[in-house]
């Protein structure tokens, strides 16, 4: 059985013909459905809502409450980013022979647990991290992954995969004595974010995701091997002239020779041409500030080396459809999903083919952003989502 709807001025009229949204009958996912439809309600429709309940049979007049309270409270959630703060305690963590990552924490020391996934991968966290969460709430633990950031030895890709990393992350759950914590990460992030997830479910407490990267040939060819040309070809054109006419039937291919050269000075051009045409193409509008990162060879080197070093290995999962392939391992938890329009990085048909086998999961789409997690729109989608968990977290308090 299906049935369709409309909304018409915040309230519902109950409508039949297929071409309709529909719910369906498994009702385990209608409540999320009906969450984000009770947001606009008035009074009087909800009255509607809960006749129409009633006469089609789903008994829960209790969850039906709790919808609507809850939808109250999320449409006061706080969408603003939270003031910069200071780490109130920081170390490093020798997690392999060759490898040490830099952690940070701050906010509550006492508060719900969260731990930030950095993008890239390489690309390291930053002091604006820390504001897309509560300090007063959050427990909040940034670390820089294997070879980026603080963490040394700087752009090792020795020992550098992702199954080395979901190790350093539960290392670093451990070492800090956190028996499970929310999960929150953008990107290349959120590719860690899912296989960390995956492999430990059960530590997890909340999911949230954003410009989602699932790590598939097709991903990889879009934006190395010309398809986001089409639409940034003067940014384009930088990165493609750096590979001589005779190596451009695989642009990662041949970056990944010069990344890795002898001679450093041939590495560090590769790491800014190919750092710039990642930074020119993050926001929908251009960004100066994100752009200079590119001539910071010191950023540049980690950050294009450990990503060339990834997409050649294709991610070190075992086939291209991996993550989507798990997803039932993680159906249970709580999970957002924010998708900028025009990600041009990180297009939207990885996060639809995620929201499709994961639809249990809110799907945000942000109509006028790009890629970046600082593009405002994108920003405020990630705050209310972190307030949501956070509002969830503490009605289940006893």
């Amino acid at each position: 059985m299906s049935l369709g709807f409309k909304l018409v001025s915040k309230s519902i009229t109950l409508l039949t013909p297929s071409s309709l949204p529909t719910i369906p009958s498994s009702f385990p996912h209608f409540p999320r459905s009906l969450l984000s439809v009770a947001n606009n309600f008035t009074s009087s429709g909800k009255k509607k809502l809960s006749s129409w309940v009633q006469r089609v049979g789903y008994k829960t007049e209790t969850l039906l409450s709790d919808i609507m309270e809850s939808g109250k409270e999320i449409q006061e959630l706080n969408r603003n980013l939270y003031p910069d703060i200071e780490p109130y305690s920081t170390g490093f963590l020798k997690v392999s022979d060759v490898h040490t990552i830099y952690w940070e924490q701050s906010g509550n020391p006492s508060g719900r647990p969260v731990v930030f996934l950095h993008g890239g991968p390489g690309g390291g966290t930053s002091p604006s991290n820390r504001r897309f969460f509560d300090p007063e709430f959050y427990r909040i633990i940034l670390f820089d992954q294997r070879g980026a950031g603080k963490s040394t030895p700087h752009a090792c890709l020795e020992e550098n995969t992702t199954w080395d990393l979901i190790d350093d992350i539960e290392k670093l759950r451990e070492h800090l004595e956190i028996p499970e914590w929310q999960v929150f990460g953008g990107s290349w992030g959120s590719t860690l974010a899912l296989a960390y997830s995956q492999s430990h479910p059960d530590k997890v407490t909340g999911l949230v995701l954003r410009g989602i990267f699932l790590l598939r040939k097709k991903e990889i060819d879009w934006f190395y091997e010309g398809g986001a040309a089409a639409i940034y070809p003067d940014a384009w054109e930088p990165f493609r002239d750096l590979i001589p006419e005779s190596e451009r039937e695989s642009f990662v291919t041949a970056y990944h020779k010069r990344l890795n050269s002898d001679d450093l000075e041939t590495q560090y051009a590769a790491a800014r041409a190919w750092t710039k045409w990642e930074m020119m193409t993050a926001h929908l509008l251009p960004n100066e500030e994100n752009i200079k990162k590119g001539d910071d060879d010191t950023f540049s080197l980690a950050f294009a080396r450990i990503e060339n070093h990834y997409f050649v290995n294709k991610g070190f999962f075992p086939s291209d459809s991996f993550l989507l392939d798990e997803v039932d391992k993680i159906r249970h938890i709580n999970t957002t999903i924010v998708q900028g329009r025009y990600d041009v990085c990180c297009p939207m048909m990885s996060a639809w083919d995620l929201h499709k086998a994961f639809p249990e999961a809110d799907f945000k789409v942000v109509p006028d952003a790009g890629h970046s997690a600082n593009e405002p729109g994108i920003a405020a989608e990630l705050v209310a989502a972190n307030e949501k968990l956070k509002t969830l977290a503490k009605k289940s308090e006893p």
